[in-house]
């Protein structure tokens, strides 16, 4: 298989083909590293490749696919994960994690890790550790973050989809940026077994980025349900996602929020794109309402709340790390921004934390009855198109660890709240600026628990506006004969 064939398969196809023998994992691997080869100089997605430490069973649903892991979240045992940071520079996982069994017991062939932000700390991937990760549909404007290199890797033709997490969006914006389908699950959804009960007090959650609707699905089945010792999980769901997405989701009551909390305006090229989407809906019968939407909570002491909890446990995972590895705590470990943030953490109080907790419950009470009077929630994923490089370390070293939320927060006003109430939220590739190229994802939230909704939607956006035949400036494929 050539290159120029394989970018043309989504991993459902691929694992079909190793399933009656028209290629093998061995065939995929190769060709995968050979499109590695080709695009990772010029978009800087991937921190290392490895060969394949083992071969997949042959009926796992998607065997022998190519597969990369995100440089934190997930362990892999005997291969490193770095966390996007010199601090933990050399870091070695001596065991899998419940995911990565999961991962390998869906078939999947772990080819390398992706680069992060550091400490998945952004929503732009530009860690000192790795250097820029580029978008590949114009390199001069950032990939997102903080999932950024799985996300490059995909858009780009490496593989068909790529792991990673969201805590604020991490999921979500990169798949905004690099025009690919990006699932937010549930909290409890996935696993963060062994070392996690919950990552950022409930906020993270694991998922991936894919070309193609049914990658996302076909992969979540095979990840999902609890571990034992799980502090909480989601009601297991009454179908596979394979097959919802090709069920009619029935006619949504679907709100619209135009305009991100917290003042960011929303630029024209995404208003119209949202408008779009909008008619694009109506048509499919959908009842479609602009709707405001109460967080039940100020902008600003959510803000602040939100920076107590992230800086609190980005403190603690630095205390540990430096402890691990020996390490100074300070400029030659760690970023200005991190720092900013383990100092910020540090301050606040036990109190302070407690009270800032209770925000999850707010938030989520506040949405919960959002959903009793709608089905989904629609906004653009991001309120602008995908940022030059180096946007985010304009005066960053003027930060201090609130300022930094504020401002990640103040870019991407729309995404943060289905983590504060664990709600899954899907962004999809549905929109692409005219006069830039670059593509406009749309984000759909829904209740606790309801992905299958989420699920049939894309199923059905996917077939009235299908996106798979976009492809970026640097991309595998355009190689012909490779």
């Amino acid at each position: 298989m050539r290159v120029d064939e394989y970018v043309n398969f989504d991993a459902v196809e691929l694992g079909a083909m190793v399933a009656k023998g028209e290629v093998t994992p061995a065939e995929l691997q190769a060709v995968a590293s050979q499109a590695a080869q080709m695009v990772n100089p010029q978009i800087n997605a991937i921190v290392e490749t490895w060969p394949a430490d083992d071969e997949p069973e042959r009926d796992a649903p998607l065997a022998g696919v190519p597969f990369l892991i995100k440089d934190i979240g997930v362990a892999m045992a005997g291969r490193r994960m770095e966390l996007g940071s010199r601090l933990a520079a050399g870091n070695v996982s001596h065991a899998d994690s419940a995911l990565m069994r999961r991962f390998r017991r869906a078939g999947l062939v772990t080819m390398g890790r992706t680069a992060t932000s550091e400490m998945a700390y952004s929503i732009t991937t530009e860690p000192v550790l790795y250097g820029p990760t580029r978008n590949p549909w114009n390199p001069e404007r950032s990939a997102g973050g903080s999932s950024g290199g799985s996300a490059a890797a995909v858009a780009a033709g490496v593989v068909p989809l790529a792991h990673g997490t969201d805590a604020a969006g991490s999921l979500r914006v990169p798949a905004a940026y690099n025009g690919l389908f990006g699932m937010k699950p549930t909290r409890g959804r996935v696993s963060m077994a062994p070392d996690f009960d919950e990552l950022f007090n409930g906020l993270a959650a694991h998922g991936s980025v894919s070309r193609t609707v049914r990658d996302s699905a076909a992969l979540f089945d095979q990840i999902l349900g609890p571990e034992p010792g799980d502090p909480y999980f989601a009601q297991q769901p009454s179908r596979p996602y394979a097959e919802e997405i090709t069920r009619d989701p029935g006619v949504l009551r679907i709100g619209v929020l135009t305009q991100g909390w917290g003042g960011r305006h929303t630029t024209a090229p995404v208003s119209d794109a949202l408008s779009r989407t909008v008619r694009l809906l109506e048509s499919l019968g959908h009842r479609v309402e602009e709707t405001p939407v109460d967080l039940g909570i100020d902008w600003e002491e959510y803000v602040l709340a939100n920076g107590r909890i992230f800086t609190v446990n980005l403190a603690t995972s630095i205390d540990q790390l430096a402890g691990a590895f020996n390490r100074p705590i300070d400029a030659s470990t760690l970023e200005p921004v991190t720092l900013a943030g383990y100092h910020y953490g540090q301050r606040v109080s036990g109190a302070e934390f407690a009270t800032a907790l209770t925000v999850r419950n707010r938030v989520a009470r506040s949405l919960g009855q959002y959903f009793d009077g709608h089905d989904i929630l629609l906004s653009p994923t991001l309120p602008e198109l995908p940022v030059p490089l180096g946007t985010f370390a304009e005066d960053a070293e003027t930060l201090d660890g609130l300022g930094w939320i504020r401002r990640v927060f103040d870019r991407s006003p729309f995404t943060m709240p289905s983590n504060t109430a664990g709600t899954p939220a899907m962004s999809v590739p549905l929109e692409t600026d005219a006069g830039t190229g670059l593509p406009i994802g749309m984000q759909f939230t829904t209740g606790y628990g309801l992905e299958d909704r989420l699920y049939r939607l894309a199923g059905q956006l996917e077939r009235a506006n299908p996106w798979a035949g976009r492809t970026p400036v640097v991309w595998a494929g355009s190689h012909p004969g490779r």
